[in-house]
């Protein structure tokens, strides 16, 4: 089964890439290598996961929006390869959070990207990550992810 129908079969559908919200670009293929940008919580040109993780939204719900910020980050890994079966492995994954001075469960918010990358990939979705917080993210979002794929 394809990545493409994984994601089919989860019930989603891979979106538009999200346009840049300043000077950069979606991703950037260097060699057997692909950079994703950050990926905010989009869906249809609409921020739909903000606040702070810990205060204005939980930890489940922003899982959720670092779910959506993981398929945003596989459109954009997409437009690079144009077929997500040249996908040879997700090696790492970044996840910014949003959060509350106090909000220390910045891993499980990252189970999100985590978890479908796994699902939509396999075993070639399994990968190394960082899951960080932050103060503030753009536009206020709650979470932020990007990754980085090897490609051939």
């Amino acid at each position: 089964m394809t990545p493409e129908q994984r994601i089919a079969d989860l019930g989603l559908t891979l979106p538009e890439v999200v346009p840049p919200l300043a000077a950069y670009v979606p991703a950037v293929r260097s060699g057997d290598y692909v950079y994703t940008s950050g990926q905010v919580p989009m869906v249809d040109g609409k921020l739909v996961g903000s606040g702070k993780v810990g205060a204005d939204v939980t930890a489940e719900e922003a899982a959720g929006h670092a779910r959506i910020c993981a398929l945003n980050a596989i459109a954009a890994l997409k437009s690079q390869v144009g077929d997500l079966t040249k996908v040879v492995r997700i090696v790492k994954v970044v996840v910014f959070v949003a959060s509350d001075p106090e909000f220390t469960a910045q891993p499980s918010v990252g189970n999100g990207a985590s978890e479908l990358l796994r699902e939509v990939f396999g075993e070639s979705g399994v990968h190394a990550r960082s899951a960080v917080g932050v103060a503030a993210l753009p536009l206020g979002a709650s979470v932020e992810v990007e990754l980085i794929a090897e490609v051939s």
